[in-house]
């Protein structure tokens, strides 16, 4: 068995109002987390589920008009959340969503303890890179005439294909 090597505290920590509610109410000074069996498995980086996201994106992005508008765009009622009323912010168009869905499901598994900020960040680049290859490679497949795929990455430059 290997040695313990002890990784003191300072007392302020342990004596802290946090650890005080934590050991309140789970039993232990040890940081809760979202999953009752702690952190999972499998490795921080990359984020499966954020290059997935941002795969499906990029190729949204790709086969349709990422620049049209969300037609009569809806938001829930701040005074009655099970009510929608009409979006009065500024235009969406259909790749900024594309982009947020990609986004927010990242921070989602951010927020839950499974991954960081920088791995979702990082996977949304790392996925929107494999799109753009499967892009290029099937696009040289093609038969019939075309044009080429032209869409917006995630920091905003423009990609053509």
């Amino acid at each position: 068995m290997a040695a313990q090597v002890p990784h003191p505290l300072h007392a302020q920590v342990l004596q802290s109002e946090a650890v005080s509610r934590n050991i309140s109410q789970f039993g232990t000074p040890l940081l809760s987390s979202a999953d009752p069996e702690g952190a999972p498995i499998h490795s921080s980086y990359p984020g499966g589920a954020s290059i997935s996201a941002a795969v499906q994106a990029t190729l949204l992005k790709a086969f349709f008009d990422e620049n049209a508008l969300v037609p009569n765009p809806v938001q829930t009622d701040p005074s009655d959340p099970t009510r929608l009323i009409p979006y009065t912010g500024a235009p969406l168009t259909i790749g900024g969503e594309l982009n947020k869905l990609a986004t927010h499901l990242g921070q989602g598994r951010n927020g839950a303890g499974i991954h960081w900020r920088s791995d979702a960040a990082a996977s949304l680049a790392l996925g929107e890179e494999v799109a753009i290859a499967l892009l290029r490679d099937e696009s040289k497949t093609f038969k019939e005439p075309f044009e080429g795929f032209r869409f917006t990455r995630f920091d905003g430059s423009v990609v053509n294909i």
